[in-house]
């Protein structure tokens, strides 16, 4: 038996997180054994452990939000080197020889796996993780607060610039939650207008802090009616929310030949009225997360924006009630699991 690790274990949908003492692995060929300093807590672990990915490997470790320190590699590994400063992210691994792979679009490949679900994860001191998909930390990037960068940074920062935004444009954002609070700070970087849809006025305080020019409450107003007269309407929509109804009500709300983006979705089918559409010109399209060059650029640009989520740091053995406080929507905030 070698030297052991702590870590949280998914041991099947629908059943609860279990605290086990593990042994920490070693890195075969063109793998990378990271001291784990943090991992965020996403929503994706709670869809995990409720069961929502049939692909999922049971056990598994949860956690795809990850920060460390690569402490030792294996065969044929030239980079990272020992003591870098990385970052891993929801992509865990792909076939490295599709077309997507090939043109660096690596989220896209068929064959992806997927960190946390399929591949054990940060819910542990250390984790394996293959070395052409972890990323450098930019230097002075605090690892602890960067962390949901790995995933709702790197979601929401992709979701702008696949949805074209850019300066000038009027960028409306459904949900400020983990993603939407980002996308929000990274909007406002980009030189974009905002406005931040939202079902009560109980963010709205917040989100014009972060930049937001107006906020819409789905409660009080009709969020297309509210869009549309906001100069004509918006460019960009991107919903930030776990609901698509809620993107669905705000597409009467796009300026001709805009986009509806959807970073986040329901269960629910997305219904769209055809005739507008057509007559608009308007687009639907969807993003997910993203590649490792994508990471690198989202890194970049917080670093160079300074734009850093608020962050709780919990203990390894909290994140069973912060998932259960998520699950009953009593959760407020992002919370990080963090290492001595």
């Amino acid at each position: 038996m070698g030297a052991m690790m702590r870590a949280a274990v998914a041991t099947g949908p629908n059943a609860p997180l279990v605290l086990q003492d593990l042994e920490v692995p070693q890195p075969a060929a063109g793998e990378v054994l990271v001291k784990v300093t943090a991992c965020g807590i996403c929503y994706s672990d709670l869809n995990l452990l409720r069961g929502h990915y049939p692909f999922a490997r049971f056990p598994v470790v949860p956690g795809h939000e990850i920060t460390g320190v690569v402490t030792a590699v294996g065969d044929g590994v030239t980079w990272p080197t020992v003591g870098t400063a990385v970052g891993a992210q929801f992509l865990y691994d792909s076939c490295g020889h599709c077309d997507y792979c090939v043109r660096g679009e690596q989220i896209l490949c068929p064959r992806k796996r997927i960190t946390g679900v399929v591949a054990d994860g940060g819910y542990a001191e250390y984790a394996l993780l293959k070395a052409g998909y972890v990323t450098p930390l930019p230097a002075g990037l605090d690892p602890v607060a960067a962390a949901p960068l790995m995933c709702a940074g790197l979601t929401a920062f992709n979701g702008l610039r696949q949805g074209g935004a850019r300066a000038g444009s009027r960028v409306a954002v459904v949900g400020a939650g983990g993603i939407g609070a980002l996308a929000i700070r990274y909007a406002v970087a980009m030189g974009a207008r905002v406005a931040v849809v939202g079902r009560s006025r109980r963010g709205e305080d917040q989100a014009k802090a972060l930049g937001a020019e107006i906020f819409v409450a789905t409660q009080e107003e009709d969020p297309a009616q509210a869009l549309k007269a906001w100069d004509g309407g918006a460019d960009l929509v991107l919903n930030a929310s776990p609901s698509t109804e809620a993107a669905a009500a705000t597409l009467g709300g796009l300026a001709p030949d805009g986009t509806l983006l959807l970073c986040g979705y329901g269960a629910e089918p997305l219904v769209l009225p055809t005739q507008p559409m057509v007559l608009n010109r308007l687009h639907v399209a969807a993003s997910p997360s993203g590649s490792p060059h994508d990471l690198r650029d989202t890194l970049a640009f917080s670093a160079a924006h300074d734009i850093l989520p608020d962050i709780t740091p919990v203990g390894l053995d909290e994140a069973p009630a912060v998932l259960e406080a998520m699950a009953a929507g009593t959760a407020r905030g992002r919370s990080v699991i963090t290492y001595a």
